[in-house]
């Protein structure tokens, strides 16, 4: 399936960096492509979260759209606010 950044996603990349916070393209992709879990309690959005540290995980908000994963945003969180 391809993945597709929107222009919020891409721009959210200096966003975090002027907060030091360097999260890459590659990071954001293998999260979507193999998260730990995906939240679907925002449908028809999903959330792929994966490990970033050990006390921190990247959530990624994208939808599919045909054969596209369309990533709309991502953000990092402290693990023990979003694991289960």
């Amino acid at each position: 399936m391809e993945l597709r950044f929107t222009r919020h996603a891409q721009e959210k990349f200096q966003v975090l960096k002027r907060h030091a916070v360097l999260i890459s393209q590659e990071q954001v992709e293998q999260t979507v492509i193999r998260p730990t879990l995906i939240d679907r309690s925002r449908l028809p959005l999903l959330i792929a979260q994966g490990s970033l540290d050990p006390g921190h995980v990247l959530r990624v908000v994208y939808r599919v759209e045909r054969q596209t994963k369309v990533i709309i945003t991502f953000y990092p969180g402290r693990k023990k606010q979003y694991e289960i």
